[in-house]
């Protein structure tokens, strides 16, 4: 029998575990602290749980007035009342463990029933591959044993943990990184966000709906750089009308506690003062320490390990997917990776990674949703494509549901029609990107997507009337 080894129990080793187990692999997972590893422990699963709380909130604030929604306290019936509502930030947060630790679990009952073996440590390749084809995996337990594995095969999924500034150490109370949030009892009065990438956005956003005083501070001159820019200039419209102080431009030095306070230091010598601080400066892969260089695995000067479309690495065997790769920071793309790898090791039919049909969200209020081909490669003339963008504004739906920001934007070829990318801003995008992802992966024309039905009112309307005024141009050869 086939033996596989996974070391890392994130979505690109557990996706992994499962298809390899179905295939008749003997297959054994090693993670040191749960399957879902980061994406469903620390990352995803429970920043995505907060921000679901945070878009109640701020539904509520933003369209409760006209919407004709009175909010009644105590006040007296001549006076008029004030709204009153607010955040248990510790039950909220107690909330998130607990949907984490139970995503997990369900994650290692699925693995176990399909036949892989779960171990708890730390795995580190040892040495060259054998005469025989196989690797040699060495797994220390807590207690410091170790266990010698055999592997036909062996994939590496360890994601990747915070990076963190010399001088902005996080001290898990009033400085804290990504993963440290969720201890928190109480919710910050003042809160700087360092970092103005999806992470910090998304944090940002958050935490101003739950009711704190929000400074993201930005390097760059606007937030979500990696954007479209569109998309990115909405947002930080949003964030400045909701009370957010936007710093752009300003890199932050150092950050310390002075008493109950954290001090922010930035480049040009400001310094910027918060209950606590948030650093979302990015992430290390967690390739360190595990034998890789020496196994043959070439790694980038990131620390990332370079694979090609089907997950190998330079070293024969060994395989990799997920934050380890440095190939866009998605749950959707490890798993993709790690079931691919496991299809072409053992000689299933597989198709490489396509990463202009992966579609990603960004979890702000609004939700800024993208597929294949974006504004910079059509700006930077990497494809020549026609583009319509139509503002929610003109959406019926969205003026029931009282939207006012947001935008539907598509991309196609001039001759052919064929759709080759999209971005929508707009509450819940990430539901509404669907149908353009589709017709991005199966190569589906404007024409197409105009002559199918949509609910009326609705704003996936706006999806089929960007594709009537992409077909328009294309017949008139306007754009």
């Amino acid at each position: 029998m086939t033996r596989i080894v996974i070391i890392g129990g994130g979505p690109g080793g557990y996706e992994a575990a499962l298809v390899g187990a179905q295939l008749g692999a003997e297959v054994t997972v090693v993670d040191c602290d749960g399957l879902g590893g980061a994406s469903v422990l620390t990352d995803c699963v429970p920043s995505k749980t907060l921000i679901a709380t945070a878009e109640v909130m701020t539904t509520f604030d933003s369209s409760y007035e006209e919407l004709g929604i009175i909010v009644a306290d105590d006040t007296p019936h001549h006076e008029q009342a004030a709204r009153v509502v607010g955040v248990d930030l510790g039950k909220v947060n107690r909330r998130v463990k607990r949907l984490a630790l139970a995503q997990s679990h369900d994650i290692t009952a699925s693995v176990t029933r399909a036949g892989a073996r779960v171990m708890r440590g730390r795995g580190r390749l040892d040495g060259l591959q054998a005469a025989d084809g196989s690797r040699q995996v060495v797994v220390t337990a807590a207690d410091g044993t170790e266990e010698r594995l055999t592997a036909d095969a062996v994939l590496i999924a360890t994601g990747g943990h915070p990076r963190e500034i010399p001088d902005a150490q996080p001290d898990g109370e009033r400085i804290l990184n990504w993963t440290q949030v969720y201890d928190l009892d109480e919710l910050p009065e003042e809160l700087i966000v360092v970092g103005s990438g999806v992470t910090g956005a998304e944090f940002a956003g958050a935490y101003q709906a739950l009711g704190s005083r929000v400074t993201l501070v930005s390097s760059r001159d606007r937030v979500l750089p990696g954007e479209d820019p569109d998309a990115a200039a909405v947002l930080e419209d949003v964030f400045r009308r909701r009370g957010m102080n936007v710093m752009a431009r300003s890199r932050a030095q150092s950050a310390k506690r002075v008493g109950d306070r954290v001090e922010v230091t930035l480049a040009d010598g400001r310094v910027i003062t918060g209950s606590h601080c948030l650093m979302a400066v990015g992430a290390i892969p967690n390739t360190a320490n595990m034998g890789l260089e020496e196994a043959g695995v070439r790694l980038k000067e990131s620390g990332h390990i370079l694979t090609d479309r089907v997950s190998r690495t330079s070293a024969p065997g060994v395989y990799a997917a997920g934050d380890v790769t440095g190939i866009f920071a998605l749950a959707s793309v490890a798993a993709m990776q790690g079931r691919i790898a496991m299809y072409h090791f053992l000689g299933d039919a597989v198709a490489p990674l396509n990463l202009k049909a992966v579609s990603a969200n960004v979890f702000t209020d609004p939700e800024i949703a993208t597929v294949g081909y974006s504004q910079a490669d059509v700006d930077a003339g990497k494809i020549e494509a026609r583009v319509v963008k139509l503002p929610l504004l003109r959406n019926p739906r969205a003026k029931m549901q009282g939207i006012r920001d947001g935008f539907v934007k598509i991309f196609c070829r001039p001759g052919t029609g064929i759709v080759v990318g999209g971005c929508v801003v707009a509450p819940r995008a990430s539901e509404l990107i669907h149908p353009i992802s589709i017709a991005v992966d199966n190569n589906l024309t404007v024409e197409q997507i105009a002559n199918a039905f949509t609910v009326y009112p609705s704003l996936s309307g706006s999806i089929a009337e960007v594709a009537r005024q992409l077909h328009t141009r294309k017949l008139t050869g306007e754009g």
